[in-house]
């Protein structure tokens, strides 16, 4: 089979789908697939593109087995709506021009990975021109986090784009996407259910356990054995709302031991170190994006995690930190509505997570207190098993690879 991956992400990028997309391609090339990524220069989520790479010309690599293309596109150093919106338009145009140089190649599937939703039209028209399988893969909805975030409002506009989504998606021969709560809302936007393939974010369980010991990792970080380290890791940026992060340093303040910890970068990392050093808050320490093999003994250090959203976020976004957080047995506090898929995960798997409230410093701080009262010296066996049970990498790129076998043979 062979199969061209559309999406502005991909590898060397250490979070995100950059990093799903990295790990799926030279997957799918074990498992005897022709792989193409037609991608962009890895810029996230540092909005920065990595030294040497370039923002402002073709690239071709191999990497992998996998033929990476990298496209032009502009990257603003300070992320607005109008300048992201440009960002995601100039890279639908530039891998318009790489995959139109493709169209005689004679590809079985063209999958494209939203976001962004700009490169749907002419993927629909490249697979209409080719007759390959088009399928798009959302990790992200992008049009509800935009106005479920209140970026846009909820006018004329938001109703336009949200019937050119729906029209768009309802055009693609598959839809695929990470959760059961999307599967949901893909229907509700008029996907078919026949359409729809659920290929889920995993995490390489045999790589990230909670056997791993973080100790080392611990005391170069400049942690005793008795801190208690509150771990968040990952993207930096408005959705996560991470203010609540520094309330509840602000609250914890007078308890030395206990430490905050931010791994990570982002639009929004600058403004959270000015917060907090105006805050004067001595307990919370900022790290850089960690190398994958490091991964597993920092979430061994950790004696809590975080994953934190705003309202409106939850289903819209699902974090893929929480995969390699339950993979690693940790126990986390998550910010999430009831009524998301990470409220139900939640609901149906009493202990976990402890699920509360976003953007409420008080339930915030309650549950951060309720889990520094347990025994945190045990790694977390419901939120291992699970991973065990529904993370495992090979069984969903496997199951994937079928639901693809499948497709195509239609």
């Amino acid at each position: 089979m062979n199969l061209i991956l559309h999406s502005l992400n991909y590898s060397p990028e250490l979070t995100g789908i950059g990093k799903y997309n990295g790990e799926m391609c030279p997957e799918l090339v074990k498992r005897a697939l022709d792989v193409t990524a037609i991608v962009a220069p890895p810029y996230y989520p540092e909005w920065q593109v990595h030294q040497s790479f370039n923002a402002f010309s073709y690239q071709k690599q191999t990497i992998e087995g996998v033929g990476v293309v990298r496209c032009p596109l502009y990257v603003p150093k300070n992320v607005t709506t109008i300048k992201r919106i440009i960002h995601l338009a100039s890279f639908a145009v530039s891998s318009a021009f790489a995959l139109t140089s493709r169209i005689f190649n004679k590809p079985d599937v063209i999958m494209l990975v939203q976001p962004t939703l700009f490169c749907a039209p002419f993927t629909l028209l490249f697979a209409k021109l080719t007759g390959a399988k088009a399928v798009m893969h959302i990790q992200d909805f992008e049009v509800d986090a935009l106005f479920g975030l209140g970026m846009m409002g909820d006018g004329v506009i938001a109703r336009f784009a949200k019937r050119i989504e729906s029209w768009l998606m309802k055009r693609f021969d598959a839809v695929s996407t990470i959760s059961f709560s999307m599967i949901e809302n893909a229907k509700r936007k008029g996907v078919a259910h026949d359409k729809i393939i659920h290929f889920p974010n995993w995490s390489d369980t045999e790589f990230v356990t909670p056997n791993t010991d973080g100790a080392t990792l611990k005391a170069e970080w400049g942690f005793t054995a008795q801190d208690k380290v509150i771990l968040y890791a990952g993207n930096i940026g408005n959705k996560q709302g991470l203010e609540i992060v520094l309330d509840a340093a602000k609250y914890f303040a007078a308890q030395t031991h206990i430490k905050f910890v931010l791994v990570g970068a982002g639009a929004y990392v600058d403004t959270l170190k000015a917060n907090a050093a105006n805050l004067q808050l001595s307990n919370v320490v900022f790290k850089p994006l960690q190398p994958w093999e490091k991964v597993p003994q920092m979430l061994a250090l950790a004696d809590i995690h975080l994953v934190v959203q705003k309202k409106g976020a939850a289903d819209a976004v699902l974090p893929s930190k929480l995969t390699n957080i339950l993979s690693a047995g940790g126990h986390a506090l998550v910010t999430a509505e009831a009524d998301t898929e990470l409220g139900k995960i939640a609901l149906n798997h009493p202990d976990i997570y402890t699920c509360v409230e976003p953007e409420n410093p008080t339930a915030f701080i309650q549950g951060l207190e309720a889990l520094l009262a347990k025994n945190l010296v045990e790694h977390n066996q419901v939120a291992r098993h699970f991973a065990e049970n529904h993370l495992a990498k090979d069984k969903i790129i496997d199951q994937f690879v079928s639901d693809l076998t499948q497709l195509v043979n239609k």
